[in-house]
């Protein structure tokens, strides 16, 4: 489901891990309605174009679904992603 993505709430990030110690990571903040507000995509240089920022996105959404929360996509990347992946409507608000 989540392919590998895991949720690290003390660093307020999801996490994919690569090679060593590298990680792909989305990044998050609460707002008042409990809401994850994600605000920024990483994913190191040397793994482009390999589809990892893809993969974050699922498992992100995934998580965040299997959850019950919602997303507010303040990140311009997740924002992209999610225009060619509606079948998240469900969780993105705002």
């Amino acid at each position: 489901m989540s392919d590998g993505v895991i949720e690290n709430p003390q660093e307020h990030r999801f996490e994919l891990a690569l090679d060593g110690d590298d990680i792909a990571a989305a990044y998050y903040q609460m707002d008042g309605n409990g809401n994850l507000v994600l605000t920024h995509t990483e994913v190191p240089f040397e793994y482009s174009g390999r589809g990892i920022g893809t993969r974050l996105a699922i498992g992100t959404f995934d998580l965040i679904r299997a959850s019950g929360r919602k997303a507010v996509l303040k990140c311009s990347f997740m924002a992209r992603f999610y225009t060619t992946h509606r079948e998240y409507d469900d969780i993105v608000v705002g």
